[in-house]
């Protein structure tokens, strides 16, 4: 029996657990990614303390900061939270359960897809949602990054470095991106920036050869590329906390009070799945919540 178990294994999740170690709780961490998103981040550069890291890189000093303070982490995927007695059971994949007297939430998001023909067909096979992952298969090859805010910006940049041409597509007339990676961008000669056009279809045979623009890019709505990276954003994991009734905003977000704790009395959420810190979603937004959370199960199980 734990005293907490925490959902997620990104900034707020070892946040929480470091935390908690702190507060003398014993806590497991189940996570379907070690790091969550951020491990795929290129380069994160507005985190205190670090002038330029990786985001593997932090999350590795996290992971072993919550190992230092004995912290129980396990890498899988918890499929089902329910109410027992005076606690709860996290139920995994594979059928396991393991009890707690305080759950935290930290799932995060995932992924925004862009629903047009040939994207599934070609997930592996050209596209992609992970640039830091996928980009060294396409060395010296022509690629597309699909979408104008930071983490677009960031792909593009990254991708520069290791591909011949990249085109950058968006939808408005200007990119979303801080001016900084703005800058980056449109100084950079091997990227084509291509605004107010959307991407319709993708097509190939084995692998993907071509998207299809709706709106024509030197007079051809044909763009011929070997890969298409998507960073249109991401959507909250919310299913744990749908089946447990627990309430969401109008966005898709885990709504929670000023001590993290949702509607369900005993369950607390933090980082990118909740409606907290403004709508602010970063590394040290999510650390943040997850010391709130921490503090707040250590307060509730006194009583």
């Amino acid at each position: 029996m734990h005293d907490l178990i925490i959902i997620g294994a990104g900034p707020a999740g070892y946040a929480a657990s470091i935390y908690a170690s702190r507060y003398n709780l014993k806590n497991l961490i189940i996570g379907k990614e070690m790091g969550g998103q951020l491990s795929e981040a290129y380069m994160i550069e507005n985190y205190p303390g670090y002038i330029s890291i990786l985001g593997r890189d932090l999350m590795e000093k996290f992971k072993e900061q919550s190992e230092y303070f004995r912290a129980e982490i396990m890498n899988g995927e918890a499929v089902k939270v329910a109410k027992k007695d005076n606690g709860f059971l996290v139920i995994d994949k594979n059928g396991q359960e393991r009890a707690a007297s305080a759950i935290i939430i930290t799932a995060g998001l995932s992924y925004r897809k862009l629903g047009i023909v040939g994207e599934d067909e070609f997930v592996g096979k050209g596209v992609s949602y992970c640039f830091v992952c996928d980009g060294p298969f396409f060395k010296n090859k022509r690629v597309a990054v699909l979408g104008g805010a930071n983490s677009a910006a960031m792909a593009a940049d990254y991708l520069a470095k290791i591909c011949r041409k990249v085109y950058m597509i968006f939808r408005k007339e200007e990119m979303t991106a801080s001016p900084i990676w703005r800058e980056r961008v449109k100084n950079n000669p091997k990227i084509e920036l291509i605004n107010r056009t959307n991407v319709v279809e993708m097509q190939g045979e084995q692998l993907l050869e071509k998207i299809i623009l709706d709106n024509p890019h030197k007079n051809s709505k044909t763009l011929a590329v070997d890969g298409a990276f998507i960073e249109i954003g991401s959507v909250p994991n919310i299913d744990l906390a749908q089946k447990l009734n627990i309430k969401i905003n109008k966005a898709g977000y885990i709504k929670v009070d000023s001590g993290q704790a949702t509607s369900i009395k005993g369950v607390f959420a933090a980082g990118d799945i909740t409606d907290g810190s403004n709508g602010l979603r970063q590394v040290i937004t999510a650390a943040s919540e997850g010391a709130i959370a921490a503090a707040s199960v250590y307060e509730y199980l006194k009583k």
